[in-house]
């Protein structure tokens, strides 16, 4: 069965970052629709999923492609955002993140060395803190 999907999915656009984003959309719809039923509100999600599986079944890989460009270029702060929050949880398993008082510069520094004097390689100020 597997096989046989994959030979249909042969040549088709698949899965991107807008098909994605449009699926998820569509579950929140459902689950809010449950609540609320309104024909509008039930049309609306019959559109998006039209949209969203005409995308992932299409040929056409150049419309396709440029619609997920688009989406891409139109999300990219939120990305971004989202993204810097990760990596910055990331580096914080391991490290103290202390800000300068003087410039305001970020000061990464390792967990466990107990209290040391931190100095701030930007302006020089030093100040100790617990790490």
């Amino acid at each position: 069965m597997r096989e046989r999907f994959a030979r249909f999915m042969q040549g088709r656009y698949g899965v991107d970052q807008l098909a994605q984003f449009l699926n998820i959309f569509i579950l929140i719809l459902i689950l809010i629709s449950i609540f609320f039923h309104n024909r509008i509100f039930e049309l609306l999600i019959l559109l998006l999923l039209i949209f969203s599986y005409s995308r992932i079944f299409s040929r056409n890989y150049g419309r396709c492609s440029a619609q997920n460009q688009w989406f891409l270029n139109k999300t990219y702060g939120i990305r971004k955002l989202f993204g810097k929050q990760k990596a910055y949880n990331e580096i914080r398993k391991d490290y103290h993140i202390y800000t300068c008082k003087k410039c305001k510069q970020k000061i990464k520094i390792p967990k466990g060395k107990g209290k040391i004097i931190i100095t701030c390689p930007k302006c020089g100020n030093e100040f100790q803190k617990k790490s």
